[in-house]
């Protein structure tokens, strides 16, 4: 379960050199805040920012952004940032449904981890992977359509296939049992519970 609410988490949070502040000032620059052209990739829904942290370490000549909107998720990932330094790496406490105030033509790759299934048919719009997403995101890639999810979620995940199929994507890489098959792979916090359990992740990638 996420927790919501820590006293105090934004104020913390906003003394992090990690997190933009006011990310609408960086709306088709973001190059100018990395001082770089290195492609940018974007996780949204990072949560306590496991993954991406990894990924930024691992991979310093891409530039890494993750959006989380609860503040107390967050702040862990601040506080897991305090003696590490990642300058490819910057965090935005942010609501994806209005992304395309903060983003303009410059996204090279999404990641959605283990996103909010949310199960109820007449919820469907809001799912990350959902035909009305699909359209946010076409405003904030800078060429090439690029997604990788991940779920644990079997419903989600066929749903997903169906938008991104729907919405014109090629599947370029799929797994039904991520960790059985010899994908290169950076665990998140909830994959890592999910493993432990025996669950089955599935993977997709799609470019358009």
């Amino acid at each position: 379960m996420r927790l919501k609410n820590i006293k105090g988490a934004k104020e913390k949070i906003n003394l992090s050199p990690y997190i933009i502040k006011n990310p609408e000032n960086y709306k088709g620059k973001y190059k100018t805040l990395f001082n770089n052209n290195n492609p940018i990739h974007l996780e949204i829904g990072m949560g306590k920012g496991d993954f991406i942290i990894e990924m930024a370490s691992k991979y310093p000549n891409i530039n890494f952004i993750g959006i989380e909107k609860f503040d107390s998720v967050i702040l862990r990932a601040t506080q897991k940032l305090e003696d590490i330094t990642l300058p490819n790496l910057k965090l935005i406490r942010f609501d994806a449904t209005e992304i395309k105030n903060i983003f303009d033509k410059e996204i090279d790759t999404i990641y959605l981890n283990f996103s909010d299934p949310w199960p109820k048919n007449r919820h469907e719009d809001r799912r990350l992977t959902s035909q009305k997403f699909l359209k946010r995101y076409d405003f904030i890639f800078k060429k090439t359509n690029h997604i990788i999810q991940k779920t644990d979620n079997r419903h989600l995940f066929e749903f997903s296939l169906k938008s991104f199929t729907d919405y014109n994507y090629k599947i370029k890489s799929i797994s039904l049992d991520l960790h059985k098959d010899e994908i290169d792979n950076v665990e998140t916090e909830y994959e890592k519970r999910f493993v432990s359990l025996g669950y089955p992740i599935y993977m997709v990638e799609v470019k358009k």
